[in-house]
């Protein structure tokens, strides 16, 4: 056994030689790789270790896109990087692929903590780019992590200490290194920014700083994206320095350059913005076996839109994503959208970036982007890893000049497209039936209103948009809304903090609100409860205190009109007129007064009443008609089948009124029967307390000769034959103490009895 111990510690120690051995090959091909002059094409070709050879390999990654053959050399030699290329490109190989061989040549285990840090902008991109982490990752020994919003906050803590390479989104990575014990950052190799433009914007702007505030100084840094920002204050930020810059930012000043794929047909057309949603529709109706994402500017929009075409059927699957949304809800349409293959997707900007959607078609940007950035990222859905794509983009006439202007200097000039009117349908008319009919569709159409206009007022670019010019009333009758309802507009510095609250962790916003104690200031200063919450909460119900507003001033309009409306009116009263209210005086008066029979006894039986058209009652046979009435029979036969009715009728009352009355007889004589057994009792203890040396005293019935006779009817109706009386009279307790003598007889039945009964009693 010592032997095999021995051995198995030689052969685990060769290993490891071998494995340094192997690793210091490998670092030796990476200093002298040249990527100018190698002319390899697959990812074989690179200095990489077998492990991620074979992930690639069978995850069937095996020739390299342009971006990875620039950028995957310059990061394996450790450089820090700056990298943009065109969408669709295959940047997240460019960038993971790095981070799994720096640490594999580190020799990174799980008791060196976190590695290797992946920060994207949505949680979309986050979970695509965990999943292709673990596919390319199978044969490695690191563990990886994903932590987004709308996850289980409790279930990420248990497990984040134990994470080599962390993927995830600004919030909850700020949160986690606050909250999380175990997570250990000091030793941190790599960071990456996917998606950086976005992540060094506004939005992202503090939540970042304090990520990079709790990173080591000394690491590498990856920043990558489709459209790259070079400012040096945001460089500065990440301590990017001394960095290498790849990709189209390069070339950018080329005009012969484009930061969309060739393969991409783009093109535009000019519309109203009334007639948006018409050639909107239409142009579904005319691609049903086509694969699509349509964007629009709001979630609102996308909300409003998908309820109404989702009721307007226009022939192919229809789906909605947008921020909004639940975790799960937001995960299913994706794997839904991924799938399928004819399909239409209203989404907002949430999936305009990095997510790789497959064999899209068509990407129809419905509002106007706000940039040419988000233009490029829009249009990047489709014609991805050189596959064929189509885009259309819909311009107002207010937006065409100033944005086609955007576009040329970025070298991208679509082809403008004309409008068969043939194919055009409108659909006002159908809209406006169903805001109608549907009090919530109409709601949304309010809000889809008030967001579209808002978008368009926080604007920058104000160039192309114009909000003086926009046609509030048009765009509010295309929607299927009466009337614009009124918006009440926020200044530029409130919309740019309520992006920074959007993007912020509700934790940590109660945690900056905290004082130096750590304890939380609770500026209400009352407590909450979740059941507060839940009833202040405003739009329980559609019924919101928006929409209240409204439905209340229609009412105010119809009150003025005075149609169909009554008023409360003050009248007279006249005492003279009114009914003397005298209480009965008598006890009979009284009886007939709260007895509902005998108040019903003079007023005959009830009958049933009609109003006519003056409003005066009146009893049913009057308003007949002689037509109704002989349609009904004969005189004579509606007499004898009323007669024969009401005989039927009377008959059922009496046997219950018999049934009734017999009952009343029984519960009678069962109380008199009482009241006789009492009074039996109370004279034998008469009798007990008589200290007189006499004769025995009886009592026997209830000293009314009358009421003791029974009747053989009686006799029948008596529920108990046998009369509870006495079955044994003792002698007072002097008497018995003297002779013992007792008296025994049986319950006197008849007349005849009774005075057997005596004469014994006598002669005894």
């Amino acid at each position: 056994m010592a032997k095999k111990g021995k051995t198995s510690t030689a052969a685990r120690k060769q290993l490891r030689q071998k494995e340094d051995a192997y690793i210091k090959e490998l670092e030796t091909k990476i200093e002298e790789f040249d990527p100018k002059t190698s002319r390899g094409e697959l990812f074989k070709d690179l200095p990489l270790s077998h492990q991620t050879l074979k992930g690639l390999r069978d995850s069937a990654f095996i020739k390299m896109t342009e971006i990875q053959k620039m950028s995957i050399p310059v990061s394996l030699k450790g450089h820090d990087l700056l990298a943009a290329a065109k969408t669709g490109s295959g940047k997240t190989l460019a960038f993971l692929i790095p981070v799994i061989e720096k640490l594999y040549r580190e020799k990174w285990t799980e008791f060196d903590g976190l590695g290797a840090l992946i920060i994207s902008p949505t949680r979309e991109l986050a979970m695509q780019t965990y999943e292709v982490l673990t596919k390319i990752g199978r044969y490695t020994s690191f563990s990886a992590g994903l932590v987004i919003g709308g996850k289980e906050v409790k279930f990420e803590l248990d497990r984040i200490s134990k994470i080599n390479i962390l993927v995830g989104t600004p919030g909850r990575i700020l949160q986690h290194m606050d909250q999380a014990v175990g997570l250990n950052t000091s030793n941190l190799q790599v960071l990456v920014l996917d998606e950086a433009d976005r992540c060094l914007d506004m939005g992202f702007k503090k939540t970042l700083d304090a990520i990079v505030m709790n990173l080591p100084p000394v690491r590498q840094t990856l920043l990558f994206s489709a459209t790259q920002s070079q400012s040096l204050a945001d460089l500065a930020r990440l301590s990017l320095t001394d960095y290498k810059s790849v990709g189209t930012a390069e070339v950018k000043d080329d005009s012969n350059s484009s930061a969309t794929p060739d393969t991409l047909q783009q093109s535009y057309i000019s519309v109203e913005l009334p007639d948006k949603l018409d050639i909107l529709f239409s142009f579904i109706k005319t691609h049903l076996k086509c694969k699509m994402i349509v964007f629009l500017s709001s979630s609102k929009q996308v909300h409003f839109v998908y309820e109404t075409f989702r009721k307007l059927q226009p022939g192919i699957s229809l789906m909605h994503l947008h921020g909004r949304q639940k975790q799960t809800a937001r995960t299913e349409t994706l794997d839904k959208f991924s799938r399928a293959q004819h399909t239409c997707l209203f989404a907002t900007d949430v999936v305009a970036r990095g997510i790789d959607f497959p064999a899209v078609d068509w990407v129809v940007q419905a509002d106007c982007p706000e940039n040419v950035d988000t233009y490029i990222h829009r249009v990047g859905r489709s014609a991805r890893y050189g596959k064929q794509g189509k885009s259309l983009v819909m311009l107002t006439p207010q937006e065409e000049e100033g944005f086609l202007k955007r576009l040329k200097q970025r070298h991208i000039e679509p082809n403008k497209l004309t409008i068969k009117q043939s194919r055009k349908k409108s659909i006002k008319p159908q809209l406006q039936s169903l805001l109608f009919q549907d009090p919530e569709l109409k709601y949304l159409g309010q809000k889809a209103f008030i967001s579209y206009v808002r978008s368009i007022f926080i604007q920058k670019d104000k160039e192309v948009f114009k909000f003086e010019e926009l046609p509030t009333e048009e765009f509010a009758n295309s929607l299927g809304l009466p009337g614009a309802p009124k918006i009440k507009m926020k200044g530029m510095k409130s919309v740019e903090k309520a992006k920074e609250l959007k993007n912020t962790s509700r934790q940590l916003l109660s945690l900056s609100k905290a004082n130096d104690d750590g304890e939380i200031i609770n500026q209400n200063k009352e407590v909450r409860t979740k059941h507060d919450k839940m009833f202040n909460r405003k739009n329980q119900t559609v019924l919101s205190e928006h929409y209240l507003n409204i439905t209340k001033a229609q009412a105010d309009e119809d009150e003025e009109d005075g149609f169909m409306t009554m008023k409360r009116q003050d009248h007279e009263i006249k005492e003279e007129e009114l009914p003397q209210l005298i209480a009965p005086t008598s006890k009979r008066a009284m009886r007939k007064a709260t007895s509902k029979k005998a108040s019903m006894a003079g007023k005959g039986n009830p009958s049933k009443l009609v109003f006519d058209e003056d409003g005066h009652a009146r009893p049913i046979y009057e308003l007949e008609g002689e037509e109704d009435f002989h349609k009904k029979g004969d005189a004579e036969e509606q007499k004898n089948a009323f007669l024969l009715k009401e005989t039927e009728t009377m008959t059922h009352v009496d046997v219950e009124d018999k049934k009734l009355a017999k009952a009343k007889r029984q519960e009678k004589k069962r109380k008199r029967l009482e009241a006789m057994r009492r009074e039996a009792e109370a004279g034998m203890d008469q009798e007990s307390s008589d200290d007189q040396e006499g004769g025995y005293q009886v009592a026997v019935g209830t000293g009314n000769l009358s009421d003791d006779m029974v009747s053989d009817d009686d006799e029948d109706r008596r529920p108990d034959k046998r009369r509870r009386f006495p079955e044994r009279i003792e002698e007072s307790e002097d008497r018995r103490a003297g002779s013992g003598h007792i008296v025994e007889i049986e319950q006197p039945e008849t007349l005849e009895d009774l005075e057997s009964l005596t004469s014994r009693l006598i002669q005894s």
